[in-house]
């Protein structure tokens, strides 16, 4: 697009839609409450309320990319459409064994979740295919009419595919889809070697069934949206973000809708590596908390992480293989159900807990004043001063202290003998202290120390958290870059568009096949690269290559980049040496004497990123100018403390406010801790850097 092109982008939320437009270097942005029975409803609003900011029609717009968290809701809440699997004779209980592992060793009443789908909306149909991808069974088609009247006479909505060794040889795959589409042409249809042509059959009929059970419904809302913005004089071309951290088009997003599943969060990881790339900062700890949910990301040279499967509604919390596998690109993340509509009550152990249980936008908080009645996390924001009642998203929303001190009174107070002040406290630490243990866990998990890291906070609640998330995760610096509040709404502005084509063909490097290799690479390429044109027709198009490598006998992979000429070339030597490289970085040293294989093969094709300018930062030796003050609760001495006001649109770059501080604007609002000082960087950023202590200081703590 070029550069004075007017965009839109849009973030559908648990609590809030964000709705940010571009225009001549210009942002304009709103949060409006997010409508679950109709969520275009809300765009739309959205979309005229940033059109009149930025004083132009509708019908200008010349770019939408949007991405919600809609698709991720519907697995969790389990309500998407009426879904049958077909799946080979002897593997119709694969989805609900699992892969018979403990996530939890000890134990005695574990409960593993229960399938997407119960055993009565499994098929079988006789056909085998070997793990080489060769016929053994040959699948007849009277044997598919027969399962597929089954499934006609139950009235299905939607049907997913699934056969064992079809990433191999589709073949059979391809008959049973061309029959349902023959004989039942309303039904959706997933087939698992499109959806996800991965080895593991376990994670591979799950990626499909949830593909499946979410694709009439998300087919339903991506079409309402069309037509509802067509109707307001939108002509514009509508593209989704997708969980790898690319745009794709609205008619792939509706075909796989499964790689919108963490579309929302992958915005905002795109986000925090653009201002990680204009400060030249190779490690930063990505922490995004809405009004439902916190993601932490861990961003490498200016690149989030990735990985190739990821698990969706945990019932056991940061506990892996307690969730929802799905086999797709995504950037990797911990999500933990803590927002600002997080609620918290007292378990039957007198603790406070809170989520994942969400107020949403309806009826939300109970400082909303729309019928909730239990304690929010916002309400104990509230209640502690960090947020002002007749300021609150811009002053659309007015916020009520009394009902907040209510509701926390009643639901935690009373219950603990303590007051609302004292019940808002133990939230606030409840709530942020699980931040910082799943931020603990992850970069454990990555072999990382997050005392070298930056923070950069986004995502409406973010601020107000993340200065105590420091205090606890012994995080020095923390950025927040103007338009925290919407900030993966921006990052859809800067994601390119992209597709990760992958297959699983196993291979020994003992046995390399140069030939086969290079060809496969190829066709990966093209798939890759046509998805892309789908979006974009004239950008160059560049290819990142990748696959996934371990020694013989082991369980599991690890992703090895290679260049393309090490693609278009390969050659096993070159193969071997880049896995010895990076699996010594991993885990310390080779494996002398073992051979490598290779399971799966990966292309994702690109357009070019945006150029990021570096910026020059300031120390901030000059005082900022205060709005006031107020009372601020400092949960490091348990005590209200006198903390200062300050108008972030006001804050000049070099300018430095001492903490405790509340630098505010339309969208949220940075708590700045007492033990930290906030600094106005050139392009806006508000940088929380730890106070140094100052010479007397430091000479009386020499004495002690």
């Amino acid at each position: 697009m070029k550069a004075e092109s007017i965009r839109m982008g849009v973030d559908i939320g648990g609590t809030f839609t964000d709705v940010v437009l571009e225009k001549a270097g210009e942002q304009y942005s709103v949060k409006v409450l997010t409508t679950y029975a109709a969520p275009e409803n809300a765009i739309i609003d959205g979309m005229h309320q940033v059109c009149t900011k930025a004083g132009i029609d509708p019908s200008e717009i010349e770019q939408i990319i949007h991405g919600t968290t809609l698709a991720t809701n519907a697995l969790i809440e389990r309500r998407g459409a009426k879904t049958a699997l077909i799946t080979t004779e002897g593997f119709r209980d694969v989805i609900e064994m699992r892969t018979e592992s403990r996530f939890e060793q000890y134990d005695l009443n574990l409960n593993l979740p229960d399938p997407l789908l119960s055993r009565h909306m499994r098929f079988t149909v006789p056909g085998r295919v070997n793990a080489k991808g060769e016929i053994l069974v040959e699948l007849e088609r009277a044997d598919v009419e027969a399962v597929v009247d089954r499934i006609a006479e139950a009235g299905f909505e939607s049907v997913a595919v699934g056969l064992i060794h079809s990433y191999l040889n589709p073949k059979h795959e391809q008959l049973v889809r061309d029959v349902l589409v023959e004989k039942l042409p309303n039904v959706s249809v997933s087939i698992s070697s499109e959806v996800s042509p991965q080895m593991r059959e376990y994670e591979r009929f799950n990626t499909v069934v949830a593909n499946a059970y979410i694709k009439p419904l998300m087919a339903s809302y991506l079409g309402r949206l069309e037509d509802r913005l067509r109707g307001e004089g939108v002509a514009c071309r509508i593209f989704l973000m997708h969980s790898g951290g690319g745009i794709i088009s609205i008619q792939n997003a509706a075909d796989f809708p499964v790689r919108l599943v963490e579309s929302g969060p992958a915005g905002g990881a795109v986000f925090a590596a653009h201002i990680a790339a204009r400060y030249g900062l190779d490690k930063v700890l990505s922490f995004d908390m809405g009004g439902t949910t916190a993601k932490i990301c861990l961003i490498k040279n200016q690149t989030p992480k990735t990985s190739r499967v990821f698990e969706v509604a945990r019932t056991y919390r940061f506990k892996k293989g307690s969730g929802m596998p799905i086999s797709i690109p995504v950037i990797d993340m911990v999500e933990i159900g803590a927002g600002g509509g997080s609620l918290a009550h007292v378990d039957g152990m007198r603790q406070i807990r809170v989520g994942p249980e969400s107020a949403g936008s309806e009826p939300g908080p109970a400082c909303y004043g729309r019928g909730g009645e239990r304690p929010a996390v916002t309400d104990a924001d509230l209640v502690l001063g960090k947020l002002d009642p007749d300021n609150f998203a811009g002053g659309s929303i007015a916020l009520h202290p009394d009902k907040s001190e209510q509701a926390l009174s009643a639901h935690v107070g009373d219950t603990l003998d303590m007051d609302a002040v004292e019940a808002a406290f133990g939230v606030a630490e409840v709530v942020d202290e699980n931040m910082a243990n799943a931020a603990r866990v992850h970069a454990v998990e990555n072999g990382e120390d997050l005392s070298e890291y930056t923070m950069i906070a986004f995502g409406g609640a973010a601020p107000l958290h993340a200065g105590r998330l420091c205090e606890k995760l012994g995080v020095e610096r923390l950025l927040v870059p103007p338009g925290a509040g919407v900030g993966s709404a921006i990052g859809f502005l800067r994601a390119p568009f992209s597709f990760e084509a992958n297959r699983s063909v196993y291979m020994k490097l003992s046995d390399f096949d140069a030939d086969k290799i290079k060809g496969l690479l190829t066709d990966l390429k093209a798939e890759a690269t046509g998805f892309v044109r789908t979006c974009d027709e004239v950008s160059p198009i560049l290819s990142e290559f990748k696959v996934y490598m371990r020694y013989t006998g082991q369980g599991w992979e690890i992703p090895i980049a290679l260049t393309e000429e090490q693609a278009m070339n390969p050659d096993a030597a070159t193969f071997q040496a880049r896995f010895e490289e990076d699996y010594t970085k991993l885990f310390g040293r080779p494996v002398a004497g073992m051979d490598i294989e290779i399971t799966v093969w990966s292309v994702n094709a690109t357009t070019p990123p945006e150029d990021v300018a570096r910026i020059e930062t300031t120390d901030g030796s000059t005082p900022v100018a205060l709005n006031g003050t107020r009372q601020l609760f400092d949960p490091a001495s348990g005590k209200y403390l006198e903390a200062h006001v300050i108008d972030r649109s006001r804050m000049q770059a070099g300018q430095r406010a001492h903490g405790p501080a509340a630098v505010t604007e339309a969208e949220t609002t940075i708590i700045v801790p007492a033990s930290r000082d906030a600094i106005r960087q050139p392009d806006g950023c508000i940088d929380v850097v730890a106070r140094k202590p100052s010479a007397s200081e430091g000479a009386k703590g020499a004495q002690q």
